[in-house]
C-alpha cells in the first residue's frame, strides 16, 4: 500500500485527529515520532508536522531532522511546527502577551492563494498556543491573520512549505478539512485512493505474498476487530487459517457459546478453548491494572502457544490490533504520554516460534467497520460495541474472583440488554459496567445490607481516541438501576459515570 502522507508527532494531543481528518479525505497516512523519521521517504507525497506541548524556545524542545523533507516535498507545519520553522529559519518566536486558546476568526486571508481556496474570510479556527510568531522565517509570505495573531499562516517562497498557527484537524476549525484538502490534494497532489475496497484488495494481495502457504493461528474475541481480521485472512489464505476462541473466564454472560454459534456459517475454522481456571490462577491476588493486563497477555500467549503446538507447521500468530491500540501502547511511537498497555500489541517472547501478522494495525475502528461491510460481514456483528481484550478484569477494580466476575456479568447483562430493548444500543459507541472496590450500606426490606457498588458507563465516540459520556434517559437509568439491585445478588447501589475522555479514559483501568 502506498503510504502517501507522513505525520511527524511532537507529542500533541491532537496528532491522532490530524490522521483522522486525512483519512476522511480517503488519503492514507502514518504517524511517526519526530525523532524517528523513516529512512526511505520515496513512498510519501507530503509531510505534516504536528503541534506540541513544548515551546520552541525551551531547552527540551523537539528538534526534528528535516534535511530530507524541507524544500524537497510538500510540507505543512501545524502550530509547534509553524513556530519551529520560524524560530530556526531566520524568524522570531516569543511569548504571547495573551495566551490564545480556543475559537478565533481569520481577519485576513491573502487573495489568490490555493492553500485558502474556498475558505471564508471570516472562517473560525481553533488556537492552542502560548508563544506567537513575531517575525516570519527567511522567505516567509504571510497568508492569514486573526485579530490577535498577525502571522496565523504563511508559506516559504520558492518551496512547497506551508505553516499555520491554528489547528485545522479540530472540529471547531470550520474550514479545517477544506484547508487540509487544499494542501494535500490541490498542492501536494496526493491521490485519494484509500477506500475500503482498495484496502481489502491491497491487504489480501499483501497477505498472500507475505504468508504464502504458511499456516496462521488467530485469536478470536468475538468482537469487530478480530472478526474482520479473520475474514480478511480467510479471504487471503483460506484453509491455512486456524481460529481459536479462548474463554478466559472474563467474558460477558454466556458469551463463550454465543460467539461460537455466531461464527457458524461464516466459513471460518474455529476451535473453542475454555481456559477459565488457567486465567483465574494467573490473576489470583493481583490488584494493579497493569499487572492484570500483563498476566492476561502472558496467559493468552501461553494458551495460543499450547494450541499452536497441537497443529503442525504453524508459523504465524494473527491479531486484531488496530491503530488506537498501537498509538496508546507505544506513545504514538514517540513523545506523547503512554496511557496504558494493550495485551495484543508488541513482540512475542523468545520461546515462542510464531511471527506476528496484524492486518488491521493501521486502521481506526470506524475504518475497520467499513472494511467489514465491504467483506460482507453481518451488520449486527459489525455494530457490536468494543470490548476490552482483558475482558471484565479491568472492569473489576481490585483483585479478581469468580464471585466478582459472576456479579459483574449479571450487572452487565441487565445493562446491555436494557440498552437493546430501549433502542439505545446503536446510539452508544461503548457501554459496560464497572464493579467498584467499595461496599455501600443499603436497606432491602427490613434488613440492612452492606454490598457492592457498580458504575455504569456509556460513551459516544468515533474511534476511541476521544469520547463523551452519553446522556441516557433518566427513566432508562432508573429502570436499569432498579433491575440490577433487585436481580443481582451482592449489589445494592448503582451510579452512572459522567466523565469524558480526556481527561478520563473509557475504561476505568
Amino acid at each position: 500500500m502506498q503510504h502517501n502522507v507522513l505525520i511527524l508527532d511532537f507529542g500533541s494531543q491532537y496528532t491522532q485527529l490530524i490522521a483522522r481528518r486525512v483519512r476522511e479525505l480517503n488519503i492514507f497516512c502514518e504517524i511517526f515520532p519526530y525523532n524517528h523519521v523513516p529512512g526511505d521517504l520515496s513512498s510519501y507525497k507530503a509531510v505534516i508536522l504536528s503541534g506540541s506541548p513544548f515551546s520552541v524556545r525551551g531547552d527540551d524542545a523537539p528538534h526534528p531532522d528535516l534535511s530530507q523533507i524541507r524544500g524537497k516535498m510538500p510540507l505543512l507545519a501545524v502550530c509547534y511546527g509553524a513556530q519551529y520553522l520560524a524560530h530556526f529559519s531566520g524568524g522570531e518566536v516569543a511569548p504571547s502577551n495573551t495566551r490564545e486558546y480556543g475559537r478565533a476568526n481569520l481577519s485576513f486571508i491573502k487573495s489568490g492563494e490555493d492553500f485558502f481556496s474556498g475558505v471564508s474570510h471570516n472562517s473560525q479556527v481553533w488556537m492552542s498556543h502560548s508563544d506567537t510568531i513575531k517575525a516570519l522565517p527567511t522567505g516567509g509570505v504571510r497568508l492569514a491573520s486573526t485579530h490577535d495573531v498577525e502571522n496565523a499562516a504563511y508559506r516559504i517562497e520558492g518551496e512547497p512549505t506551508y505553516a499555520i498557527q491554528f489547528h485545522p484537524e479540530v472540529y471547531h476549525s470550520t474550514d479545517g478539512k477544506r484547508i487540509l484538502e487544499n494542501f494535500l490534494v490541490g498542492i501536494a497532489h496526493v491521490p485519494q485512493n484509500f477506500t475500503p475496497n482498495a484496502f481489502v484488495d491491497d491487504q489480501v494481495a499483501e497477505l498472500k505474498e507475505k504468508l504464502q502457504d504458511d499456516k496462521v493461528v488467530l485469536g478470536l474475541s468475538g468482537g469487530v476487530d478480530s472478526t474482520v481480521a479473520a475474514v480478511l485472512l480467510n479471504k487471503a489464505i483460506g484453509k491455512n487459517l486456524y481460529c481459536i476462541f479462548v474463554n478466559n473466564g472474563l467474558l460477558r454472560k454466556n458469551e463463550f457459546q454465543n460467539v461460537l454459534d455466531q461464527y457458524k456459517g461464516m466459513g471460518l475454522n474455529v476451535k473453542g478453548v475454555d481456559a477459565t481456571d488457567r486465567f483465574m490462577t494467573a490473576l489470583a491476588g493481583l490488584e494493579d491494572p497493569e499487572a492484570k493486563r500483563k498476566a492476561i497477555g502472558k496467559t493468552f500467549i501461553e494458551v495460543f502457544d499450547d494450541e499452536a503446538h497441537l497443529l503442525t507447521d504453524v508459523k504465524w500468530l494473527a491479531q486484531g490490533t488496530i491503530y488506537p491500540d498501537v498509538i496508546e501502547s507505544v506513545s504514538v511511537k514517540g513523545p506523547s504520554a503512554t496511557i496504558k498497555s494493550h495485551h495484543n500489541v508488541g513482540g512475542l517472547p523468545d520461546y515462542m516460534k510464531l511471527k506476528i501478522v496484524e492486518p488491521l494495525r493501521m486502521l481506526f475502528k470506524d475504518e475497520v467497520r467499513r472494511v467489514g461491510a465491504t467483506l460482507g460481514i453481518d451488520p449486527e456483528l459489525l455494530g457490536r460495541h468494543p470490548f476490552p481484550g482483558p475482558g471484565l478484569s479491568i472492569r473489576i477494580l481490585g483483585d479478581i474472583t469468580k464471585e466478582k466476575v459472576r456479579i459483574l456479568q449479571e450487572v452487565d447483562a441487565v445493562f446491555i440488554d436494557g440498552l437493546k430493548s430501549w433502542g439505545l444500543y446503536d446510539k452508544v459507541w461503548q457501554a459496560g459496567a464497572i464493579l467498584l472496590p467499595v461496599n455501600s450500606v443499603g436497606v432491602m426490606g427490613d434488613e440492612r445490607t452492606y454490598e457492592k457498588v457498580v458504575a455504569l458507563r456509556a460513551v459516544e465516540s468515533t474511534d476511541g481516541m476521544t469520547a463523551d459520556w452519553v446522556h441516557l434517559p433518566y427513566e432508562f437509568l432508573m429502570k436499569v438501576s432498579n433491575e440490577i439491585i433487585n436481580k443481582v445478588k451482592g449489589v445494592n447501589r448503582v451510579v452512572y459515570d459522567i466523565s469524558s475522555k480526556p481527561p478520563a479514559t473509557i475504561e476505568w483501568e
